[in-house]
């Protein structure tokens, strides 16, 4: 029994030892989980959002065209109305399920940033419906849709903790330097 006693602390080490390591081992993993976890999430956020800007953008630029059409615009691809509304109605259609995703996963910021861009697009095609032919008032509902662009991407980053990006500004020419 003496035996035992003597070694009774050497034995107690190395239980305390095992223990001490199983214990940093199941902390590692789980940290690493989450880890593995929050960056697959950030991954399809990253997409659902990346979905969204195209789906939006692609309606964006046949207003473009249809506008250029009616005389807003100087898009160099005019697109009739007539031949444009299958194209919208599409738009439209595949706007929806990004829209779904989006409230699905995007944080509360990115989905109101969202949601001020695509009523200003809205307002777009309806300006377009109306064969409306106003360069002016075209001009000022396009500055409305880059700043509501700009301040999706900006809500976006946020999110996603990425760094600033470009705002996308390029100077254009007028729409009645190319009439």
């Amino acid at each position: 029994m003496a035996a035992f006693l003597q070694q009774l602390p050497a034995l107690i080490g190395v239980v305390i030892g095992a223990l001490g390591s199983y214990l940093a081992v199941v902390r590692s993993d789980r940290a690493r989980f989450r880890r593995e976890r929050a960056a697959r999430w950030e991954e399809r956020r990253l997409a659902v959002y990346s979905d969204y800007a195209r789906t939006l953008k692609r309606a964006v630029t046949l207003t473009y065209r249809v506008a250029a059409h009616l005389g807003n615009d100087p898009h160099p691809h005019p697109l009739s109305a007539e031949e444009a509304a299958p194209l919208m109605a599409q738009a439209a259609l595949d706007r929806d399920p990004a829209g779904e995703s989006l409230l699905l996963l995007g944080s509360a910021a990115v989905v109101e940033k969202a949601r001020t861009w695509v009523v200003t697009v809205m307002e777009m095609e309806r300006f377009l419906r109306e064969e409306t032919r106003d360069p002016r008032a075209w001009q000022e509902l396009l500055e409305r849709q880059r700043a509501g662009r700009e301040g999706y991407y900006a809500a976006v980053r946020e999110d996603l903790t990425l760094p600033p990006g470009h705002p996308a500004r390029w100077p254009l020419p007028a729409a009645s330097a190319q009439r």
